[in-house]
């Protein structure tokens, strides 16, 4: 058979469970943490996996640290592939430190970010201040990504305090929340110190949310992607996944790797496939 640019994979083999759908999504949208990527390293994930990335988290307050130039120039390649580009929420725990929440706006406005999160992980942010940067930020065009959750070791869900979190937050105009895993995965939010899934608690978290799709959940490790694409569906949304991950973490959610081979729909007749 000669081979045209035209010529596409079946459907139940490109996407087995046939859920997956192109940005924008509404639902399974998949958060790439950047720890630091250069510009042919970001090109390269663009190149291979930019139409399953919906959103790009510049990692911690890594931000600062790239010339101007460079950082616009991610920014804008981020953009052109439908990505909801980002600074780290610690770098605005820094900026509310140091009184300087006026000059972060106005540069997140000038370098051309999309997208902020707003996130109390390392210091305490009153109730009142949170929902006026949520207001702030919607009304300066951008999309609100929030964070529940402490970063410390040993840190778990307050699960009264998140539920209240996500309604409150969802209500001043986030689109999502995120639920804290840090980029290890281990001894916070809902892992254990090994990195287990707490399922109680998130089991605790669903039954009282408003939707499961409000929920943004960390998730850096693949067991942890495997655990909770099986628990919860293929269509949650997963977040700090490595650029080097997101190929393998698609395919986990279409049903292309043996951890999530029976997502895929089955054939009726087995026999009637053509080999």
């Amino acid at each position: 058979m000669e081979v045209t640019s035209h010529v596409k994979w079946h459907p139940l083999l490109s996407d087995p469970t046939g859920k997956r759908t192109d940005k924008p999504r509404t639902l399974g949208k998949t958060m790439v943490i950047d720890k630091g990527m250069g510009i042919h390293a970001l090109e390269d994930l663009l190149q291979t996996a930019g139409d399953y990335v919906d959103m790009l988290k510049f990692g911690f307050g890594t931000s600062p640290l790239y010339t101007t130039q460079l950082l616009r120039k991610k920014i804008e390649m981020a953009k052109e592939h439908n990505i909801s580009i980002y600074p780290g929420g610690t770098f605005l725990e820094v900026a509310i430190m140091q009184g300087a929440v006026d000059s972060f706006f106005d540069m997140v406005s000038f370098l051309g970010f999309n997208a902020l999160e707003i996130s109390d992980g390392t210091i305490e942010i009153e109730r009142t201040l949170r929902s006026e940067l949520i207001r702030r930020a919607v009304d300066e065009g951008l999309t609100v990504i929030t964070e529940y959750g402490k970063k410390c070791w040993g840190s778990s869900i307050e699960v009264e305090q998140l539920i209240e979190t996500v309604i409150i937050d969802a209500e001043m105009g986030a689109s999502l929340i995120t639920i804290e895993g840090r980029e290890s995965g281990k001894g916070v939010g809902i892992y254990d110190e090994n990195g287990g899934c707490k399922d109680a608690e998130i089991a605790q978290v669903l039954d009282q949310v408003p939707s499961k799709h409000l929920l943004l959940w960390e998730a850096p490790n693949k067991d942890q992607q495997v655990h909770l694409i099986n628990t919860l569906g293929s269509d949650i949304h997963l977040g700090n996944i490595a650029p080097a991950d997101m190929i393998s973490l698609e395919a986990l959610r279409r049903g292309l790797r043996s951890d999530t081979l029976h997502l895929g729909k089955e054939a009726e007749d087995i026999g009637n496939w053509e080999i």
